[in-house]
């Protein structure tokens, strides 16, 4: 017979293995291609080995939105590749509510790119999320963020929400590097060519700007230094918001995939356990994955 230390060997990293952290995406209206971005989000979550990926995807369009009411209790964190923009369908009520409450007591949220466009006339939405664009959004929706002599300030000037030049590379520049998402990662570095959303706004409360980068008016852009990831508390719960990844091109910036894998992490756990990977892209070359 095997010894007790000998059982306890073999029994110990199994007692030890961290359960999967559960994670949904939601998916079914876009105005950006959600059959294409939902596989590499949950590619490239699950490939860390620490999240168990499902997905929920809404009616389309224009069809009957009441049977969409997803179990958010078995989930540690949900991430959205939903927007409504320009006609889709508000979620139902119950499903909204049942969603607040979610990350109100603690669960985790992640705001993908154009998620951030979505209802706007949903208050507790847009405290989570911070900013928003587009879909009316205007002053009455809250402050632009702009970054002013090293601190970021508001501006509640007129004018509309949400806008972004022609697709381009940029240099993302980390503004908190204390923050356990971005901690360890270099200060300044490349992204791959991507929409830079800008003119932004939003109640931007309990928020924290990580990152942000030069919207350069050669590219159509705001000359603002705009914000690009975002850490947020919502009543017990955390937000991880970044705003890039318009497609699966610029998806494929490890920049982006760390992000977006630390991010969630964080969202769901409060810490980020992940290291930086040996390819994460420099301040002056853009790094990709296939």
């Amino acid at each position: 017979m095997k010894s007790y230390a000998a059982l306890c060997l073999l029994v110990a990293p199994w007692l030890h293995a961290a359960s999967p952290i559960k994670a949904l995406i939601i998916d079914g209206q876009n105005n950006h291609k959600w059959q294409e971005t939902t596989p590499v989000l949950k590619k490239d979550l699950e490939s860390t080995g620490k999240f168990r990926v499902d997905v929920a995807t809404t009616p389309p369009a224009g069809a009957d939105m009441s049977t969409f009411k997803p179990d958010f209790s078995l989930y540690k964190v949900v991430i959205s590749n939903y927007n409504d923009f320009p006609k889709g369908g508000q979620w139902p009520e119950e499903t909204r509510r049942a969603f607040e409450n979610f990350v109100a007591n603690g669960g985790g949220f992640v705001s993908f790119h154009a998620a951030n466009n979505a209802f706007p006339n949903w208050p507790a939405y847009n405290q989570m999320i911070g900013l928003g664009g587009w879909m009316g959004r205007n002053e009455k929706s809250g402050a632009y963020i702009r970054f002013r002599e090293g601190r970021f300030v508001k501006d509640s000037s007129p004018g509309p929400g949400g806008h972004h030049g022609k697709q381009h590379e940029f240099k993302v520049i980390i503004r908190d590097s204390s923050h356990p998402i971005t901690k360890g990662l270099p200060q300044i570095w490349m992204h791959a060519q991507d929409e830079l959303y800008d003119r932004m706004r939003g109640p931007g409360e309990n928020m924290t700007v990580l990152a942000t980068a030069f919207s350069d008016p050669e590219t159509g852009g705001s000359g603002e230094h705009e914000p690009m990831l975002l850490a947020l508390q919502y009543g017990k719960g955390r937000v991880f918001h970044t705003m890039l990844g318009h497609g699966v091109e610029a998806m494929k910036c490890v920049g982006f995939i760390v992000t977006l894998q630390r991010g969630t992490e964080w969202a769901a756990t409060g810490k980020v356990t992940q290291k930086m990977p040996a390819d994460f892209p420099t301040a002056d070359h853009v790094s990709l994955r296939q």
